[in-house]
């Protein structure tokens, strides 16, 4: 592993002249990660789902991203389709120039269900969008970065890497696998100045948990249980992902960073 450059404090956390591919940017966790990223100097490979030929893709993070003066790219995949995550990687790099130096894979699926009634697809779905196109997308990423003997590769996990939570079996399998990948890449790979960490997002108040904030009881039951006394907001993640995108992180290899308001020390 290469030495942590010896800048000062605040330029630690630059990222000019770096170049980002992060998948499931286009809302929530991911979207204000994508922003942030872009405000520390990065530019940005976002990555869209496949759409019909007459839908409108969403391009409000594409679109905040250029307002801000970073250059912003569009790389379509459906993340559910490993033929189209296989060729995700390539074109990505083709259109950041050649050069990738941060991946962030933040694009995630949920499905609920009691076990005894859990669908078969649903647990296919989940698997292969929360952890396969993970996998193929970090491999894909450390042979461009091994070789450079420069890169990081964040993942987002979860609390449920941990706990096995309820009616959500496919996404505490995927999840937990996520962290045990993670460590497994870091261990491989930062010996050649690739840094592979994960981000583990407690309750926080997106589309993906509607459902729950939707339940009175449910909501409740979480939120006394939080220390901070609030669910998270995507904005509680600007700060983690530049650390960890940053030249600040480069000797924290390996690390599943929980961001929870405390969730975890209860």
């Amino acid at each position: 592993m290469d030495p942590t450059p010896s800048v000062s404090s605040p330029h630690l956390f630059s990222l000019a002249g770096q170049n980002v591919l992060i998948t499931g940017a286009t809302r929530g966790i991911g979207q204000a990660c994508a922003l942030a990223l872009a405000q520390a100097g990065a530019s940005i490979c976002v990555v869209h789902r496949h759409l019909s030929p007459d839908a409108e893709p969403n391009m409000d993070t594409v679109n905040a991203i250029r307002a801000l003066g970073a250059t912003a790219q569009v790389v379509y995949c459906d993340l559910g389709n490993m033929d189209s995550v296989r060729e995700l990687f390539p074109k990505a790099l083709e259109l950041m120039g050649g050069n990738i130096h941060i991946l962030v894979n933040c694009a995630g699926i949920q499905r609920r269900s009691p076990s005894v009634d859990f669908p078969e697809k649903d647990w296919d779905d989940v698997l292969d969008v929360n952890l396969k196109s993970v996998w193929l997308l970090s491999q894909a990423a450390g042979q461009h970065m091994v070789p450079l003997r420069r890169g990081k590769i964040i993942n987002f996990c979860s609390l449920l890497t941990f706990q096995g939570g309820l009616t959500v079996p496919a996404y505490a399998a995927a999840k937990g696998a996520l962290g045990q990948l993670t460590k497994a890449l870091s261990n491989e790979w930062s010996q050649h100045n690739v840094q592979v960490n994960g981000i583990c997002p407690g309750y926080i108040a997106t589309d993906m948990n509607e459902r729950l904030l939707a339940d009175p009881t449910r909501f409740r039951q979480i939120s006394e249980r939080i220390p901070a006394g609030r669910w998270g907001s995507p904005e509680d993640f600007a700060g983690p992902v530049v650390f960890l995108a940053s030249s600040a992180s480069q000797y924290v290899c390996g690390e599943l960073l929980v961001v929870d308001g405390g969730w975890m020390g209860r």
